[in-house]
């Protein structure tokens, strides 16, 4: 048996593995659906921005963006396989008993909840750091006009942060195998891509299901909405319970496509509760109860005045 042959067999071997379809289908999928999210920009129907807008307001190239998300992806990859060989999953995984598909729920739900609140607070705080926002996030901002195959276009540092630790804390701490690991980082990415599709197409159940969707996080890509929609890719939750989130309303644009404007804000019970509850407990005990409803009457009346647009 030639060595060449040996070779080939062990190659193939490992791209069979689940940590190697967890490292690659993902990657692979990127592509693909971004792919066929491609194929549909001529439906000018269900455009969120023009052709034109797109030309005018994007500050990078296509070939630009292809090559970053080339590079983060082989990053990914690394600190994929890293991780796998670091927890010992390589070597079990052939003798690793899958759990109940109840089970793998539950991890999926722990792994979404995890991921999106890492990727919250990092997002958020890369915005209100200058330093950080100047250096490296405002290249993913590069792309006012959001597409496809640029949803992972992001400076190197970032997608370290942001992307690939904040998956490698969603693998941990949902302990999760990593045959379950395929299915949500191939259910993660194809979220993300169509987070950025710029298409608005009818029954799309990203749109259905998820609060978080593409008009949802296009808002954020706009100038005015840069400090709101914080939240990737799944829920809304922390943008609510913040005070970032900014609901839009979808209009039909007459010459064809559509429009995520923003809507007025609406005040959340639960955040008013969070601000009442948490004045409460710190000043209650210097001020007479008189006083403090006094004060967050105020502080109501203002939430609905600063959040108003």
């Amino acid at each position: 048996m030639s060595f060449e042959y040996t070779a080939m067999v062990q190659l193939k071997e490992f791209f069979l593995t689940d940590e190697a379809l967890g490292t690659f289908l993902p990657i692979a999928l990127y592509w693909i659906y971004s792919g066929l999210y491609y194929l549909l920009q001529p439906l000018d129907g269900y455009r969120m921005h023009t052709v034109n807008e797109e030309k005018m307001k994007n500050l990078v190239s296509r070939s630009t963006v292809v090559k970053g998300v080339l590079l983060q992806q082989l990053v990914q990859a690394v600190v994929a396989l890293l991780l796998f060989t670091v927890t010992g999953q390589a070597e079990e995984s052939d003798i690793t008993l899958q759990p109940s598909l109840m089970v793998q729920g539950r991890q999926f739900v722990i792994a979404m909840l995890v991921m999106d609140t890492w990727q919250y607070f990092i997002h958020r705080f890369m915005h209100h750091n200058k330093f950080l926002y100047r250096t490296v996030h405002s290249q993913h901002h590069k792309l006012i006009v959001p597409y496809a195959f640029g949803a992972l276009y992001n400076h190197p540092v970032e997608g370290l942060l942001l992307d690939t630790v904040g998956g490698a804390m969603s693998f941990l701490f949902s302990g999760m195998t990593p045959r379950t690991s395929i299915f949500f980082f191939s259910f993660a990415t194809i979220k993300t891509v169509d987070d950025h599709c710029g298409l608005w197409l009818p029954g799309n159940p990203f749109h259905i299901f998820f609060q978080n969707n593409t008009a949802y996080h296009d808002i954020h890509h706009q100038l005015y909405g840069t400090k709101y929609n914080y939240s990737q890719p799944f829920f809304v939750m922390w943008d609510k319970i913040l005070g970032t989130y900014m609901p839009y309303t979808l209009l039909k644009r007459p010459d064809g496509g559509f429009e995520a404007r923003p809507a007025k804000k609406r005040v959340e019970f639960g955040i008013l509760l969070f601000l009442s509850c948490r004045y409460i407990f710190v000043h209650c005990i210097c001020y007479q109860p008189w006083q403090v409803i006094h004060v967050l009457n105020c502080q109501a009346k203002h939430y609905f005045f600063s959040f108003s647009l």
